[in-house]
């Protein structure tokens, strides 16, 4: 089997509320099946590579974003990656970043228009614990992470909100994030992927191709899952 290459996208703009965890729990969850992997850290100075199998971006600031946009844009590297059906899963700014265009320092800037999204400002900020129902097509449980964020994220036809919120405000208050193909995208810090590693394991399975993958001990995610949705009851 070729190794898995696990490509971090920009951790020097994009990496607020411990979103680099979504890779070490990737990495972690495919090692403790067999799966060999590499996690590759990329700097927004450095090429992406063009054979990864999984991109993930990160939280951000205003700045760091709108520059994150300009150098993705001209490095086409993601884009060619979504072209061949790589993995990308995004988090809060990267996860804008993904569609048509977003908010930032009272503008208004392209996005990379990977996915059918567009972002705005809301009216009030929204910070606190997050929850969702998951499409069902997705077959996961319950969503929940962190968000803290200005914006407001509005799903075109052309791609499916990751969840119905159940607490905080995702997207608008009703959905939270959305998928397409092989690209999901959410508020949810967390990191996402800690709190819930079905969804870790989705990317896993469109990444690797493989329907079913090997079961792993999740006693303490499962916990921690647990005490996150309970304290929202």
């Amino acid at each position: 089997m070729s190794k898995l290459q696990i490509v971090w996208v920009y951790p020097d703009l994009l990496s607020t509320y411990g979103d680099r965890g979504n890779m070490l729990i990737l990495g972690k969850r495919a090692a403790a099946r067999g799966i060999p992997a590499e996690m590759v850290e990329v700097r927004s100075d450095q090429p992406l590579p063009r054979q990864g199998d999984i991109y993930l971006l990160g939280g951000g600031e205003d700045g760091p974003q709108a520059l994150a946009a300009e150098r993705l844009r001209a490095d086409q590297g993601l884009s060619r990656a979504v072209d061949r059906r790589a993995v990308v899963f995004a988090v809060c700014a990267g996860y804008q970043l993904l569609g048509k265009d977003f908010f930032a320092k009272g503008e208004k800037f392209a996005g990379l228009d990977l996915m059918d999204i567009s972002s705005d400002r809301g009216p009030s900020r929204a910070v606190g614990e997050l929850a969702g129902e998951c499409d069902p097509q997705l077959g996961l449980p319950a969503l929940t992470g962190f968000e803290n964020h200005g914006g407001r994220t509005h799903v075109g036809p052309g791609a499916r909100p990751l969840a119905k919120v159940l607490a905080g405000i995702g997207n608008d208050g009703s959905t939270e994030g959305a998928w397409s193909g092989t690209m999901l995208g959410t508020y949810a810090h967390g990191p996402a992927l800690a709190r819930n590693p079905d969804l870790a394991d989705l990317l896993l399975r469109w990444a690797t191709g493989e329907e079913q993958l090997a079961p792993i001990d999740d006693t303490w995610p499962q916990k921690l899952r647990a005490e996150r949705l309970a304290a929202l009851r």
